[in-house]
């Protein structure tokens, strides 16, 4: 099918449809919390200004470079075949354009924050577009996305206090398994073509069932994490009201999923999850400013 290059005005909503920029809440919250807990107080506008759009700036990019790398597996799959690439509603060239103005933005904000950052921006670059070829060799491709958005709160941290410290990368741990957990359950949807087309995940590998145990158990590693990073940041009852209902929403989302019936997935997947990381945001934050 020809590719559809509608005006400029036009492309907008699209290219927002494409990297799915509203997933960047997932991630974003936990960013502004350890950015939070750096300064235990609201950063300075212009630090939270670059933060907001290295994450924008990065996310964009690695979701762009995702979705060209899958674009011919996307057209096979019924799920998937709508896309913006595979539809031809998107073209290549502005496919690509976009996820290198994406990589130049996120560059560009690495550089005003400090050093640092900068300096290790390379290093997330290559973890988070990388995470897009990993399904091809390795059922270990949901670790690897988790991987992607635990680096926000260490960056977000590193951005604030120009250093590295234990507290972020616990709640990094804590976003590695949460984020590994529900992309298990969401890699359910697709795991009879996956494994026709010789990709790789855990319910590949392991089948619904076991796979579902898999994110459980990532799932009460977050949680444990997350209450590691309550711990380490002397939290009060607040924050840790935050960690309790966090535990909620990840139960609440196996509730949500069983083997044979996946008609709630998205249930599980965008609201619990969405609600999960603003939740767990607004109570660390709050429990750091009262406490001043």
């Amino acid at each position: 099918m020809p590719s559809v290059s509608p005006p400029l005005l036009g492309r907008i909503p699209l290219l927002f449809s494409f990297v799915k920029f509203a997933h960047t809440l997932f991630a974003l919250p936990f960013a502004l919390l350890a950015a939070v807990l750096a300064a235990r107080r609201i950063p300075p506008a212009g630090t939270l200004g670059w933060i907001l759009i290295a994450m924008v700036g990065a996310r964009s990019a690695a979701m762009a470079f995702n979705r060209i790398a899958d674009r011919h597996v996307d057209a096979k799959n019924p799920r998937t075949a709508t896309r913006e690439l595979p539809s031809g509603r998107l073209s290549l060239g502005a496919a690509w354009a976009f996820c290198l103005v994406s990589i130049g933005v996120f560059e560009v904000a690495a550089w005003r924050l400090n050093p640092l950052a900068f300096l290790l921006s390379p290093v997330a670059l290559t973890v988070v577009l990388g995470y897009s070829l990993t399904k091809r060799f390795t059922w270990a491709a949901h670790f690897v996305l988790g991987l992607a958005l635990a680096i926000a709160p260490v960056g977000a941290w590193i951005a604030v206090a120009g250093a590295f410290a234990f507290l972020p990368a616990v709640l990094g741990l804590g976003v590695l398994f949460w984020v590994a957990g529900f992309d298990i359950l969401y890699s359910l949807q697709d795991e009879e073509f996956d494994r026709r087309e010789g990709l790789f995940s855990v319910p590949v590998w392991l089948g619904a069932r076991r796979a579902m145990l898999v994110s459980s158990v990532c799932h009460a590693l977050a949680l444990a994490f997350f209450y590691g990073a309550f711990v380490l940041a002397r939290g009060g009852w607040i924050f840790g009201f935050g960690v309790v209902v966090a535990g909620v929403f990840l139960v609440r989302q196996h509730t949500l999923v069983v083997p044979g019936d996946l008609s709630r997935i998205d249930a599980a997947f965008f609201t619990a999850n969405g609600w999960l990381s603003a939740v767990f945001f607004l109570c660390g934050a709050a429990d750091v400013l009262l406490a001043r």
